[in-house]
């Protein structure tokens, strides 16, 4: 079934989303434009992970989705996590450490001619201003270069939707605002749609894009 509108690239409609115990979230419906951040807010177990979980297929065992997402028109609850089309950008950066920063990068590159994979990672790195630290061993990196490193990654995987949980909640506050940047600038020029769980309201891109979880 087609999105209802021609600019909406994800559409959630929650029925309910509930662990073996409790109801987390009900009755939620979220259209997100393309190149649009849409934020969801509320309390610690108020179900704002598990609902991005929901939309990237990630569930843990246990937990139960009764709804639909559609990502470009088409329907992706029921496709596994792999052919959804959706990166995730997290807390912690997940970099592998026994790769240095451009296998970390190679690793999310979709398959193709070894120069080309190269061309898109070598291109992503410059793109986050690191293109000097290609061969640089995760570790010796600060937060903000590792962070950036994960965005970098996330976007090469060429997803259609981006969900975000808490990736700045680390940084500190100028780094903050400078990952708040990029990753909302990259948004918007890809033309990806994306969904930010957080706590912090200076985090909120669009304030008629926000959704409270009780």
């Amino acid at each position: 079934m087609p999105t209802e509108h021609p600019n909406i690239l994800l559409q959630m409609r929650v029925h309910s989303l509930r662990t073996p115990r409790a109801t987390l979230v009900r009755d939620l419906a979220l259209d997100v434009p393309a190149g649009a951040v849409h934020t969801v807010m509320g309390a610690s177990g108020s179900g704002k992970s598990t609902l991005l979980a929901a939309v990237c297929g990630t569930l843990e065992a246990g937990l139960r989705f009764e709804g639909t997402v559609q990502l470009g028109g088409q329907r992706i609850d029921t496709l596994p996590t792999h052919r959804r089309r959706v990166g995730l950008l997290l807390q912690d950066d997940l970099l592998f450490a026994h790769l240095n920063v451009l296998e970390n990068l190679l690793f999310a590159v979709p398959a193709g001619p070894k120069p080309v994979r190269l061309a898109q990672a070598h291109a992503a790195l410059a793109e986050v201003e690191l293109q000097d630290f290609a061969f640089a061993n995760p570790a010796t990196l600060s937060g903000g270069q590792r962070a950036r490193v994960a965005l970098a990654r996330a976007l090469l995987a060429q997803p259609l939707a981006l969900m975000l949980d808490e990736p700045f909640a680390k940084l500190d506050a100028a780094l903050r605002q400078r990952m708040r940047d990029l990753v909302f600038g990259a948004v918007a020029l890809r033309g990806v749609a994306a969904i930010l769980v957080t706590h912090d309201a200076a985090d909120v891109a669009d304030p008629a894009r926000l959704t409270r979880l009780p």
